[in-house]
């Protein structure tokens, strides 16, 4: 990448779970906060602020900021994945220096909101959806989730152990909404939620959130914590946030592919390159589509045995979704900033999960009901 940019903050909520007493804006600062803090700077030296769902200019004002660049792109869960990429872009043409992300969601409590409108008044989603019985994201993904797993000779035992494999990760890290070991029994006898995804195959529902600080490389000697450097970035779209139905081939989704294939050759990477993996996992189905999406199997089964045969676990050849994932870690409503969070802490060498000799982590994230996708490629170093 010419140009490179650099994580030089990063931090999440100063508490994860419930949080009863902070709206969604509070916990947009909160997490600011502690960025801020990371990054040794003040509010002050901000000039760029990129946020989802909740309004920038909430965010900057709330802030005390005054930038001269925002971005407020609302994709789905994978919006701040997008807005690295976006902020990167906006540090190389000169359009800012430094860029403020924030993500916070109070998604248990309700408190400010989160506020999706997925199926307002007299929209396509409201017409040709909703009337067919849809009544939420395990409704929507238990459709495609049942023919993939049709088509690709996946089990639901192959899901069990995605979710059992990412609690383990879990007991390791304090902060996680869900450490007690469980096993694939344990996932199969759980109560049934939309077929045929049962209770500890679905993400958690949490309040929190986090920031990044990104600014150009070349200053990221200036800073106290150790610079992540954005190698790689892509993103893609193949339909609106509910539109299944449009999608052109559900057995093989274009948006995850082309998100991957600009990251990895803007970065200069193959896959053998990866040490660790962060796929977003509203579902547990999602880390086997993943996989096979991002070229690191070649079909969705194979992705399955993967994961069954513990290649993604502690001690795994991949390791993936070390925090424990949206299914045991943290899941506010949308993940896109948690995935990264723990990349970073990857690469600082900071995770209390710590993979051994992490140089280059790959984060991607989903949007919508895979309307969207979005990727990037992380490393501690700088290719030379």
């Amino acid at each position: 990448m010419k140009n490179p940019v650099a994580i030089v903050g990063a931090a999440e909520t100063t508490r994860l779970g419930c949080i009863p007493d902070m709206s969604n804006l509070m916990l947009h600062a909160d997490a600011a906060l502690n960025a801020l803090e990371d990054a040794g700077l003040e509010a002050s030296d901000i000039d760029g602020v990129a946020t989802a769902y909740e309004l920038p200019t909430d965010v900057a004002q709330y802030l005390g900021i005054r930038p001269r660049w925002v971005d407020g792109t609302s994709i789905g869960g994978c919006s701040w994945v997008v807005l690295l990429r976006h902020a990167s872009a906006a540090i190389r043409a000169g359009l800012c220096k430094t860029v403020l992300i924030t993500h916070g969601e109070s998604g248990r409590s309700r408190v400010g909101g989160p506020h999706y409108d997925f199926f307002p008044p007299g929209s396509l989603a409201e017409q040709f959806e909703w009337v067919y019985g849809v009544s939420g994201p395990a409704s929507l993904f238990g459709i495609p989730a049942l023919r993939y797993m049709r088509e690709q000779g996946i089990t639901i035992e192959h899901l069990a152990h995605v979710a059992v494999v990412q609690r383990q990760w879990a007991q390791l890290q304090p902060r996680a909404g869900q450490r007690k070991p469980i096993t694939v029994a344990d996932v199969l006898e759980s109560p049934m939620v939309a077929w045929p995804l049962r209770r500890l195959m679905c993400c958690l529902v949490s309040d929190g959130g986090g920031a990044l600080i990104v600014c150009s490389a070349e200053r990221a000697r200036d800073f106290p914590s150790k610079p992540v450097y954005l190698l790689g970035s892509g993103e893609a779209t193949e339909t609106r946030l509910t539109g299944l139905a449009e999608i052109c081939d559900l057995m093989r989704l274009e948006a995850p592919r082309l998100s991957g294939r600009l990251a990895f050759e803007e970065a200069g990477i193959t896959h053998e390159d990866v040490d660790h993996l962060m796929i977003y996992d509203a579902f547990a189905y999602h880390p086997i589509w993943g996989l096979e999406a991002l070229g690191f199997t070649n079909d969705g089964r194979e992705a399955a045995e993967l994961i069954r045969e513990g290649h993604t676990a502690i001690g795994g050849r991949l390791p993936m979704n070390t925090n424990g994932g949206g299914l045991s870690y943290a899941h506010s409503g949308s993940y896109g900033m948690f995935l990264m969070q723990e990349s970073i802490r990857q690469l600082r060498g900071t995770s209390p999960a710590q993979v051994p000799g992490v140089t280059v982590s790959v984060c991607h994230g989903w949007g919508g009901f895979h309307a969207a996708s979005a990727t990037v490629v992380l490393s501690n170093e700088l290719p030379s």
